[in-house]
């Protein structure tokens, strides 16, 4: 299966949530069932009878949906640490006179699965519910929780090119159950003050594997006491394998893993010369991809884009030290050859109707909103990422104080090529699970790499074959 391709510009969305301390994780970051706490393992087969809704859509300006007031109950997480969602919901009420937004704090740590259980019951509430990931979504479709939001589009007009594709990574059987409002990405963040220590030149914005792997090596210093790791790898899967699918060739839902190979060979030999930190002592220490970064010593890190929110954040608070990693860019991903620059992988968040709201209309008013234009405006204005960019909100973000002033680091938001790290199928939780699996069993050196891909590929065909 051929992943489907999200097309040129577009950029991800990047967090205001600020990290308390080295511990927490992203709350979009890694995709992944094991490696990303956040994300629902639940398993989703396909959904034929999705339930209908109304076609006709909510009446348009400052009224609520059917002029009397309304109040919809919104699904999210981390409402203390993360700016945006109040500064939605504070334009949307000022708009749209006679609608309250109930936000709904579920927390970030195993949001989709404590979502899923909320929407089992007869007595849910929720109007509206934020969409933190793929196989979350394909939970709550299959389960019917969330409705087809296919004929409020067309009666609405929703002009869905302006999401650059993202919304064809998610139709379910012809269906679209979700609108995105923001979206991530993968970088390479990288430490100026240690490539100008060595007087090496920065990484570029057009860098093969290759190419990245000799500079990292460079950039080492395996001295005791004064030690440099060249690069950094977070011990998500998709810190390694996803530099696997960067062709367009390949996905996660594949079957067969080879070509995984390479990029396992490439770390765990960095591991072995010192060139980054062994994913074993990761994993025994908790050491967070913040810490190490911020930490002075890691010349490169790949990361995704909600990582530019936290370290301006912390740089101006004064909890990274900024003697340490003040000096920072960012550059695209290193690529393959024969591979575009700029090619890199991305993850969605969304809004859906529930099928429990008794105010389809309001709901579906209020996601058009969130993920529309407006509401585009509204993340833009403090530093995100929305899934419809624009040039105005692009100079809002790149003017942000404390972003990079250097063109390089401008330029890396352009991305030309951009793959959904988690593709929809409806067996892909357990995909990723079995991936996850080997993927730590070859990382900590408990099987070999052709083992732990020959393991991926028979239990991956097994699923596939169901």
């Amino acid at each position: 299966m051929k992943k489907k391709l999200l097309s040129t510009m577009l950029v991800a969305a990047m967090m205001t949530t600020l990290l308390a301390g080295c511990g927490n994780e992203p709350v979009n970051g890694g995709q992944e069932s094991s490696s990303a706490p956040e994300q629902s393992s639940a398993q989703q087969s396909e959904s034929t009878n999705a339930p209908e809704q109304s076609s006709e859509p909510a009446s348009e300006g400052n009224e609520s949906a059917g002029g009397e007031d309304v109040t919809l109950k919104w699904a999210i997480w981390d409402q203390e640490t993360t700016a945006y969602w109040n500064d939605l919901k504070e334009a949307y009420e000022s708009s749209h006179q006679g609608v309250t937004i109930e936000m709904v704090d579920l927390g970030s740590s195993d949001y989709m699965t404590v979502l899923a259980t909320e929407l089992s019951g007869d007595g849910s509430d929720f109007d509206v519910v934020t969409i933190k990931d793929v196989p979350g979504y394909a939970t709550l479709v299959q389960k019917n929780s969330i409705l087809a939001l296919d004929d409020y589009i067309s009666a609405d007009g929703v002009d869905l090119s302006k999401y650059a594709g993202a919304t064809d990574q998610v139709v379910v059987d012809g269906k679209l159950y979700e609108l995105p409002f923001r979206n991530d990405f993968w970088v390479l963040f990288y430490n100026k003050d240690l490539f100008d220590a060595k007087q090496v030149a920065y990484p570029t914005n057009d860098m093969t594997f290759a190419e990245y792997d000799a500079l990292a090596r460079q950039m080492t210093d395996t001295t005791f006491g004064s030690q440099v790791y060249g690069a950094h790898y977070h011990t998500w899967r998709s810190a390694v394998q996803l530099f696997g699918v960067l062709d367009g060739q390949h996905t996660i839902l594949d079957g067969e893993y080879s070509f995984f190979e390479p990029y396992y060979e490439m770390i765990l030999n960095q591991e072995a010369d010192g060139v980054c930190r062994k994913y074993a002592d990761l994993k025994t220490e908790g050491l967070h991809y913040s810490a190490a970064f911020s930490g002075g010593d890691v010349a490169m890190l790949n990361m995704g884009s909600w990582f530019i929110a936290t370290m301006i954040t912390n740089l101006q608070t004064g909890e990274y030290d900024s003697s340490l990693c003040g000096n920072w860019g960012i550059v695209k991903y290193p690529h393959a050859e024969g591979v575009e620059a700029g090619s890199t992988l991305g993850t969605i968040t969304g809004l859906a109707v529930t099928s429990a709201t008794d105010t389809p209309d309001a709901a579906w008013e209020f996601v058009k909103w969130v993920s529309g234009e407006e509401g585009a405006a509204v993340m833009a204005s403090s530093g995100n990422f929305p899934a419809i960019m624009t040039e105005e909100a692009m100079s809002l973000i790149t003017g942000l104080e404390g972003f990079p002033a250097d063109e390089a680091s401008k330029e890396a938001l352009n991305v030309s090529n951009l793959y959904l790290e988690v593709p929809y199928a409806p067996n892909v939780s357990e995909i990723n699970s079995v991936l996850d699996s080997y993927h730590g069993s070859i990382m900590a050196g408990e099987m070999s790499i052709q083992d732990g891909i020959e393991a991926m590929n028979t239990e991956v065909s097994k699923i596939l074959a169901q």
